[in-house]
């Protein structure tokens, strides 16, 4: 199985890492417009391979697309990251141009890929994507939700003192600070609501903690997160790549489902071979639906800023 990671940066070189690492993959192609990036990413990734016991095989280009023809999956990493104090929505101009042209390059030498968003504002560029490409509504998909989710789990598992592992929880609705609905009503531990041992006020903490889990990354970082980011890029290819149908939240295009028609916003998905297998339907409150109705609209309002791409 063939992975390429568009993007030699933080979270692009992480994927690849994790990917490899994991032997999700039996070749991963690294590309990036910077003359020897990737290729120096991708040696000294190759470089590991003794001492940790996998076998993937890492190569990286200079914008050689090319050399990603027959890849199975594409990861987008590409554009700016996210600077202290910018929006997602200040990424747009910027990002857009870049997933764009990225995307149709991509198309020319693996038709038949499945392609994985990462690039922020993720869910109006996952959108870009569906209104460029053509392709059909489950060969393409927002990554977010997954590390949206690992995020809530993580201050869920701080909070209750007990293993991350034994956390289960999911976050929806748009990939951002103020438009993300981690779901406290559904969240367990081992299969108990957390509910039962957190007060609210505990829980709503977390619940604000996770919405804004990137931004206070990104002021004690100076930039975007990249572990969490790539290890959750990884959980998701591995999940198309082993046809493993694992339940992720991940931004997809909707076409009634949720009550939202012609977007892509954070929502549980089937992921396997065939990339989104399924959208499920978890049937939300009263008060999830409104936040969730709201989130929606503020993707619209982010996606509006696509017009002068999309003609």
């Amino acid at each position: 199985m063939k992975v390429t990671i568009v993007g030699a940066g933080n979270v692009g070189a992480t994927c690849a890492d994790v990917i490899a690492f994991k032997r999700i993959a039996s070749e991963i192609v690294i590309l990036d417009i910077k003359e020897g990036l990737a290729e120096g990413k991708a040696l000294d990734i190759s470089q590991t391979a003794t001492t940790l016991g996998f076998n993937t095989k890492v190569l990286g280009t200079t914008n050689d697309y090319s050399r990603t023809a027959d890849s199975d999956v594409v990861v987008v990493t590409s554009g700016i990251p996210r600077k202290p104090g910018m929006t997602r929505e200040e990424l747009i101009g910027i990002n857009a141009g870049i997933v764009k042209t990225v995307c149709k390059n991509i198309l020319q030498h693996s038709p038949n890929t499945t392609i994985v968003v990462v690039s922020n504002p993720m869910d109006t560029m996952t959108y870009l994507a569906h209104k460029t490409l053509g392709l059909p509504k489950n060969k393409i998909i927002g990554m977010g939700g997954a590390l949206d989710s690992s995020r809530f789990k993580t201050y869920l598992s701080i909070a209750l003192r007990k293993p991350a592992s034994d956390i289960h929880g999911m976050v929806i609705g748009g990939h951002g600070d103020s438009t993300m609905i981690p779901l406290i009503r559904l969240a367990t531990y081992n299969g108990m609501q957390v509910s039962e041992f957190l007060s609210k006020d505990e829980l709503k903490k977390i619940a604000s903690d996770t919405m804004v889990g990137g931004a206070t990354l990104t002021k004690l970082l100076g930039t975007s997160a990249w572990y969490a980011p790539g290890a959750s890029v990884g959980y998701l290819v591995d999940s198309i790549l082993n046809n493993q149908k694992k339940i992720i939240p991940c931004s997809v295009l909707l076409e009634g489902e949720y009550g939202q028609d012609d977007i892509c916003i954070g929502v549980p998905t089937v992921i396997g071979k065939d990339g989104v297998e399924d959208i499920l339907d978890i049937q939300l409150n009263s008060e999830e639906q409104k936040l969730f109705e709201k989130s929606a609209q503020a993707v619209r309002n982010m996606n509006n800023a696509l017009d002068s791409v999309l003609k």
